[in-house]
């Protein structure tokens, strides 16, 4: 006679935490609920993992049931597992975060009424989020503040062709402190990855600024060249 072994009772769930970079502000996307636990409150992107799902799968289904948004490049960052994160049982939670081009991207729009609707919002004005949403967040935010001083990931957020100006607000908001523009410029021209283009901005009520690009296979040449004098 087979042992009959005790069920497992945790759930998985799936938590989105979602960057962009918008007229001079860094924002996360987040939805307001459409039911209950925490009907009307804010919150991050998630949802429950079904039983039949892989947790890659699972996420992509989230983000798109409840933004509307879909082929985005995720990464997990943190697993958040405290017993009474969740006031209808055991729920594990499993986070992924990613840096999109905000204009590249249409309107967010919910799918699923769990959502009434999702917006961008921005980060430096974060309310109080539903259940431990707000501490998934300054995790996440965490994360990206120390990937941003040894990756080129500000890159991700802005448009394929900005000015200097926007990519020091984007570090500033990053890291909430001001720069000197100086240092910043020719800090930023001298790891020999910005591209300068032979073009300016256009429909801008003052002095037009030179468009650079990040140039990402010099990036790759600098950074190979590098492990290899370390090695």
């Amino acid at each position: 006679m087979e042992e009959q072994l005790p069920k497992f009772e945790s759930t998985f769930s799936i938590d989105c935490v979602i960057f962009g970079f918008e007229a001079g502000e860094l924002k996360v996307l987040l939805i307001e609920r459409g039911s209950e636990p925490f009907k009307d409150w804010l919150a991050l992107p998630g949802n429950i993992v079904g039983n039949n799902e892989g947790i890659e799968d699972a996420a992509a289904r989230i983000l798109h049931d409840l933004t509307g948004l879909r082929g985005l490049h995720m990464e997990q960052f943190h697993t958040f597992g405290e017993v009474n994160r969740h006031p209808r049982g055991r729920v594990i939670t499993v986070a992924y975060y990613a840096l999109i081009r905000i204009n590249s991207q249409k309107e967010p729009k919910p799918i699923d009424v769990f959502a009434k609707k999702a917006f961008w919002h921005p980060v430096n004005e974060l309310p109080k989020l539903a259940y431990d949403h707000t501490e998934i967040f300054q995790t996440g935010f965490t994360k990206l503040r120390r990937r941003l001083s040894y990756q080129p990931i500000a890159f991700e957020l802005l448009p394929e062709k900005f000015t200097l100006t926007q990519l020091q607000q984007l570090y500033e908001a990053m890291l909430n402190k001001k720069l000197d523009k100086r240092n910043f410029r020719k800090k930023m021209l001298s790891y020999g990855f910005l591209k300068e283009l032979d073009e300016k901005q256009k429909n801008v009520s003052f002095r037009a600024a030179k468009l650079y690009k990040f140039d990402r296979r010099k990036y790759t040449k600098i950074f190979q060249s590098e492990l290899s004098v370390e090695e």
